[in-house]
């Protein structure tokens, strides 16, 4: 991706503490061997930092809350002023679309932090990965979750790390439309394995949303350079419910599955990117 000299983002909120270095974009970066594969899968099955930590058997209100002083710094380090830039993209995305339809989008602030952070749906831990609470409509992310899924999960590049960005803002679009509350409200209503379904539709609908966000961010800037797409539909199938499955457990159980197949996952996201368009993104309404 030729990000350099893109737009920055100023709904960015970094809690690293002054904005130090992250990890490198691409294929490098520090390593991270304290994080299992099992805990990463809990993020991937769309389980709260709350419930990650009690299964862990930690307490989450054991641990400091990390405070922040007065306005954060716009982050200095190559990684944090890369998701900057990714989530501008998506703002400038978002912003058309919601115009287009007699609308206005409200962007989500994109919170950096480093081990843990407080946020409305919680604490905030770096082994539950990055995740999007509805509750302070902002995105979380700890930049070593990406050497996770590199060295883990073997889905590299500045690309995969951007489809992780824009899926969770496309959990931050269903926010907004109301999409997330009608599938909140069926819990009540609904089986387990009902709400497995919607929890699925849910996921799979956020990948059809990445996909526009490439397709609409891709014309406006020309970015996406060979190879790039591939590597978002290599990260999308990295995380489908069916590969974490048999990396953690070494058996696939369908009834279990919250977000979808690795290949159902890549067939939203590219029906997204090839389309541009929130009416083909309709999981709910497909078989």
């Amino acid at each position: 991706m030729r990000w350099q000299g893109g737009r920055e983002s100023s709904n960015v909120e970094d809690r690293r503490g002054g904005g130090r270095m992250g990890v490198p974009i691409g294929r490098g970066g520090v390593g991270i061997g304290t994080i299992a594969i099992a805990v990463i899968a809990a993020w991937l099955f769309g389980v709260s930092p709350l419930t990650v930590l009690n299964l862990l058997g930690g307490d989450p209100g054991s641990a400091p809350i990390e405070q922040t002083r007065g306005p954060a710094p716009a982050p200095r380090d190559e990684g944090g002023r890369f998701a900057s830039v990714v989530l501008a993209s998506t703002e400038d995305a978002w912003q058309e679309i919601f115009r287009q339809a007699g609308a206005q989008y409200q962007p989500p602030t994109l919170v950096l932090f480093s081990g843990r952070t407080p946020s409305a749906c919680g604490m905030g831990d770096a082994a539950t990965g990055p995740f999007y609470c509805p509750g302070d409509r902002k995105l979380y992310v700890d930049l070593s979750f990406f050497e996770v899924l590199h060295r883990r999960f073997g889905a590299a590049g500045d690309a995969a790390q951007a489809y992780v960005i824009a899926h969770e803002v496309g959990h931050h679009v269903q926010n907004l439309i109301g999409t997330m509350d009608k599938v909140q409200a069926a819990r009540a209503r609904v089986s387990q394995a009902q709400y497995n379904q919607l929890s699925m539709r849910l996921e799979l609908q956020a990948d059809c949303f990445a996909g526009i966000w490439a397709n609409r961010s891709q014309q406006s800037r020309r970015w996406l350079e060979p190879g790039d797409i591939d590597e978002a539909m290599q990260a999308a199938a990295a995380v489908g419910d069916d590969n974490i499955q048999r990396r953690t457990q070494g058996v696939v159980v369908p009834e279990a599955f919250t977000h979808g197949t690795s290949a159902q996952r890549v067939q939203w996201f590219t029906r997204g990117y090839e389309t541009g368009s929130v009416q083909a993104c309709d999981t709910f309404a497909a078989r």
